[in-house]
């Protein structure tokens, strides 16, 4: 199941980097957004209801309901569709695949969980493929103020994921399942960017062509309801720090794409960075060894 779990998150959302470009334009990315997750929310509740799930969070879990909206569902999304501006999905991909790192970092000052020596090494080892896969794109681009902004963005907008990991994780160990966080989570963070949105005075109306209108009910269905129930799930299977080691291969989905309709070549670099985030992955994922679980233990 875990393995079931975690390579659907990576080939729903590793094409869900396409489905937002073709939201970038005529509806202001709040809009957007608010769109979204209010769709995906409605989902969920009706799923609840008809299986006769709980659907009301108890008392105790309303603040991190609410942070989690505002951390994972809100601001994590606007860093990444203002950054898109700016820089290319490949580039937020380079920076969104430090997530385990942050995750490891972030359970470690949160919640008190040691940093497994293996998942750290194992998603250096994918950081540097991803570098060396997109580091290209980067030449001749340093001294750009804009794109520092769009860099500094998607860092911004991946720190808001991991803590949104982290608050999932929290919620899961007080017997809460994803099916009902998500729900709430993402109707608090679409109403907030919806009143947010109306107080700016943004225009609510909804692109009628049927690309943006098909990359929202995409990006609201699987890349919603299901990549981040699957992911989520993962996080209460795992750990926060070993499923988001899935974020490294999404930019390797995202290439196949475009080789295939996009003409992307690949390079003797290319191709060595994609053996370094494979070999990352399985360092990752695979049990630990028992002396090192022995050690942890002691």
């Amino acid at each position: 199941m875990n393995i079931f779990l975690y390579l659907l998150t990576v080939l729903i959302w590793g094409t869900t980097w396409i489905a937002i470009t073709f939201q970038i334009g005529v509806v202001p990315a709040p809009v957007s957004i608010a769109y979204r997750f209010w769709l995906a929310a409605a989902v969920l509740m009706g799923f609840l209801l008809v299986t006769r799930k709980p659907w009301w969070p108890p008392r105790q879990a309303w603040r991190y309901l609410f942070a989690q909206g505002l951390a994972l569902f809100c601001l994590n999304f606007l860093c990444f569709y203002y950054a898109s501006q700016w820089i290319t999905s490949g580039l937020e991909a380079v920076v969104f695949s430090t997530a385990p790192i942050w995750n490891a970092i972030n359970g470690r000052i949160f919640l008190g969980r040691p940093i497994r020596r293996q998942v750290v090494t194992g998603a250096l080892l994918g950081l540097t493929g991803i570098v060396l896969l997109f580091a290209p794109q980067m030449a001749g681009h340093w001294n750009d103020s804009k794109v520092m902004m769009g860099l500094a963005l998607t860092l911004g907008g991946t720190l808001c994921f991991s803590c949104g990991n982290l608050l999932s994780s929290r919620m899961q160990s007080l017997g809460l399942t994803p099916w009902l966080t998500n729900t709430w989570a993402m109707l608090i963070g679409s109403t907030t960017l919806g009143v947010a949105a109306l107080a700016l005075g943004m225009p609510f109306a909804l692109e009628p062509s049927t690309r943006y209108v098909g990359a929202l009910l995409y990006l609201a269905i699987p890349g919603s309801v299901i990549g981040f129930t699957a992911y989520l799930l993962l996080v209460g299977r795992i750990g926060p720090d070993r499923a988001a080691y899935s974020t490294v291969l999404f930019p390797i989905v995202a290439l196949t794409i475009s080789t295939i309709y996009e003409g992307y070549h690949w390079t003797p670099t290319a191709l060595a960075g994609l053996a370094l985030v494979l070999a990352g992955n399985l360092l990752a994922f695979l049990p630990l060894a028992p002396r090192a679980k022995a050690m942890g233990a002691a």
